[in-house]
């Protein structure tokens, strides 16, 4: 038996690759030769098995090989805020379950808990082959995509969900981002409707939709509680007292032709580098996977500013609590920042290409563009000569009662059941684990 577990694995043999799991970096030659491994794989494995029972147990039913009940998945380490408060939940209540990663760097390898087995599977097309031949109840995560290029079901696997890990809509993923998940687990009611919408236009069977609310966000929640979000620099230099002195504008945007890094690059930037702010440039994380020779050379171009700090933390909530006001496009970091912190927000004004995402066969407009001209301002090109005119009235804009009222009503619509997700995704596994698909 150890001998066809190898050869099948053998058979997928592995591929250069640096990208992220997504339908723009699939690699059709793994897909097929995958494929082919996994469907071999289990029809020797349960061939053997029904050998050795029907020849050697005398008529016995032999079990089939040890599974996971639960199987988390995570990319990387900027996902941690997703899968902490559900891990916390699973050690609370005793639930034996495997977190799997792609980043050996993951703090959830140090997880300490009798009952969460956590383990390093590789990057790329190693992560690849070892979940498509994955074994479990129910398998949980935040990537998008399968059974679209190189993540595919695995026949060993009895159900598959996606977490949401931002509050925006279901439908800002790449082309078939979901469609392939027996079930989606929600951060707000409002996300069901345009997913009912897809199903019904692909010809989909329904999916079972369950809001649970945002464990990211409610991790950043728990945290920034128990900080203070601007503490008093001790022994500050002059250089430190002077950026302490200043307002901070942080620029933090989506990946991708539409976002605003690659839409404007230094005709946004250098006018805020000679503005009086001090101005923090987060890239989205997936941009220094697809386009990080464009990052290095915008931050070549703006070496020789002191007031420019790039920011490249695997979380974000210390750089948003140093923020008076973000500049993005959009990225859910808009909602992150003014639901936790009900800071300013201006965004660029510009005509979003839908074709690569799947709100591309959704007709009404999206809720998070709706949502962020609630929240934000806007921000034309034309105003980038005298930004930090533009950015100073926002900020004065945003200490209005009518604003504040504005992201607390958003709030309660997207992020629902507040500081309770970690418990209800567990509500949901054991539940799922129960139920026949």
């Amino acid at each position: 038996m150890k001998a066809a577990y190898c050869f099948f694995f053998m058979l997928c043999f592995t591929l250069p690759a640096t990208a992220y799991i997504d339908p723009g970096t699939g690699s059709m030659l793994f897909s097929l030769l995958t494929g082919l491994a996994v469907t071999a794989f289990f029809f020797v494995k349960n061939f053997a098995i029904s050998l050795k029972s029907g020849l050697f147990s005398k008529g016995k039913v032999v079990a089939q090989a040890k599974k996971e009940r639960f199987v988390i998945y995570s990319e990387g380490r900027q996902y941690w805020n997703v899968f902490k408060p559900i891990l916390e939940a699973l050690d609370k209540r005793g639930v034996d379950s495997a977190f799997y990663t792609s980043d050996d760097d993951d703090p959830g390898l140090s997880f300490q808990s009798p009952h969460i087995h956590a383990r390093f599977i590789g990057r790329g097309n190693a992560a690849y082959r070892f979940l498509n031949f994955l074994e479990a109840d129910v398998c949980l995560m935040t990537t998008p995509a399968l059974d679209v290029f190189q993540l595919k079901r695995s026949p060993g696997v009895r159900h598959y969900a996606h977490i949401l890990h931002a509050v925006t809509d279901a439908t800002f993923y790449r082309l078939f981002g979901i469609d392939y998940f027996d079930s989606v687990l929600l951060t707000g009611d409002y996300q069901k409707k345009d997913i009912r919408i897809l199903e019904q236009k692909r010809g989909l069977p329904e999916k079972r939709l369950v809001t649970v609310g945002c464990a990211y966000l409610d991790a950043l929640a728990e945290r920034g509680s128990r900080r203070t979000l601007r503490p008093e620099p001790r022994d500050a230099t002059p250089h430190e007292a002077r950026t302490a002195a200043r307002k901070t504008v942080l620029v933090a945007p989506s990946w991708g032709a539409n976002a605003l890094l690659r839409r404007y690059a230094l005709a946004l930037l250098e006018p805020l580098a000679k503005s009086s702010y001090h101005v923090i440039i987060r890239p989205h994380p997936q941009s220094m996977v697809v386009e990080k020779d464009a990052v290095e050379i915008l931050r070549s171009a703006l070496a020789s500013y002191p007031n420019i700090e790039w920011n490249f933390d695997a979380e974000n909530s210390a750089v948003l609590s140093r923020a008076d006001i973000l500049i993005s496009d959009f990225s859910g970091v808009i909602f992150d920042y003014a639901f936790l912190f009900g800071s300013p927000v201006v965004y660029p004004s510009f005509a979003f290409d839908k074709r690569p995402y799947d709100l591309a066969d959704i007709e009404e407009e999206a809720w998070t563009f709706r949502a962020i001209r609630e929240i934000g301002a806007p921000l034309d090109e034309a105003m980038f000569a005298d930004i930090e005119t533009a950015l100073d009235a926002a900020i004065e804009n945003a200490r209005s009662e009518s604003k504040s009222e504005r992201v607390r009503r958003l709030r309660d619509e997207a992020w629902m059941y507040r500081g309770e997700a970690g418990e209800r995704v567990v509500d949901f596994l054991l539940e799922a684990s129960a139920k026949p698909c």
